[in-house]
C-alpha cells in the first residue's frame, strides 16, 4: 500500500476527494473499475470530473457510484453523449460486495470514493468504507496532529544540539 497522497508508479489520478478525509474516518479502501461509456472516458481524460458529493451504494447484490459529476465532452453531442450525474456501475469482486454490503448495513457505515484514476488505461476508483465525524472527533485529530509536530520539532532541535 502507498503512503496517503502518492501515487503508484503506473497510475495517473484524475481527481481526489480530500474532503472525504477531513469528514470520514476511513476503516478500509478497496480499488473498483468503473463501467463508462465512451465521451466519459475522454471527459476523464480532461480530468473534468467532481467527486465532492459522490457516494457508493449496494443495490440487489452490485455496487453504485451516485452523485460523481463528469462534464459532458465538448466534442461528443446528440447520440454519443452521457448524461453528466447518472450512476455508474463499479466493478468489484462478488465476494467483496457482499463484505462491504454487510458491514455498511450493521455498523452504519458509508462508502465513499477517495480518489479517481487511469491504471494500465482502464478507470478506476478508490472507495473507502468510512464513519461520519463529529466536530469535537475532528478538533481531537486536529490537538492530537499539532501535539505530534511539537514532538516531532523538539526530537528534531534536540538531535541538532547533540
Amino acid at each position: 500500500m502507498t503512503p496517503k497522497g502518492v501515487a503508484p508508479t503506473g497510475v495517473k489520478v484524475i481527481a481526489s476527494n480530500r474532503r472525504a478525509r477531513h469528514d470520514y474516518s476511513i476503516l478500509d479502501t478497496i480499488e473498483c473499475g468503473l463501467v463508462l461509456v465512451g465521451s466519459e472516458v475522454k471527459a476523464l481524460r480532461d480530468a473534468k470530473v467532481q467527486l465532492g458529493d459522490a457516494y457508493a451504494r449496494v443495490e440487489r447484490g452490485e455496487l453504485w457510484l451516485h452523485s460523481m459529476h463528469i462534464a459532458a465532452y465538448e466534442h461528443a453531442s446528440g447520440f454519443g453523449a452521457h448524461t453528466v450525474d447518472r450512476p455508474r456501475k463499479l466493478l468489484a469482486h462478488r465476494k467483496e460486495i457482499e463484505r462491504l454490503g454487510a458491514r455498511v448495513a450493521q455498523e452504519h457505515l458509508t462508502l465513499v470514493p477517495l480518489s479517481l484514476y487511469f491504471k494500465e488505461g482502464r478507470a478506476k476508483v478508490e472507495l473507502a468504507l468510512a464513519k461520519g465525524r463529529k466536530s469535537h472527533d475532528r478538533r481531537q485529530d486536529l490537538a492530537q496532529r499539532d501535539a505530534n509536530r511539537d514532538i516531532e520539532r523538539a526530537l528534531k532541535g534536540y538531535d541538532r544540539g547533540a
